[in-house]
């Protein structure tokens, strides 16, 4: 019989946590209701990149690499 008893409190305390936790889950979705509907203005469209800037880049980066592999070279 005690043990009856100890699985009605513990299957009652379950019931109230799931309450709890129904309650929770509500504001949640309440906040993501608000959040979702939050305009966070237009999107722009990716920037396209001409092919000589491409490789002006490219060379400029390619001179920062030599140059670093230039100073590691003189340290060593």
């Amino acid at each position: 019989m005690a043990n009856l008893k100890g699985l009605v409190s513990i299957v009652s305390e379950l019931r109230a946590e799931r309450t709890n936790l129904v309650n929770q889950l509500k504001h949640v979705d309440a906040a993501l209701a608000v959040l979702g509907k939050l305009n966070t203005g237009p999107v722009r469209p990716k920037r396209t990149m001409s092919a000589s800037a491409r490789r002006k880049i490219a060379a400029a980066q390619r001179a920062r690499w030599a140059k670093l592999k230039a100073s590691h070279k003189k340290a060593a």
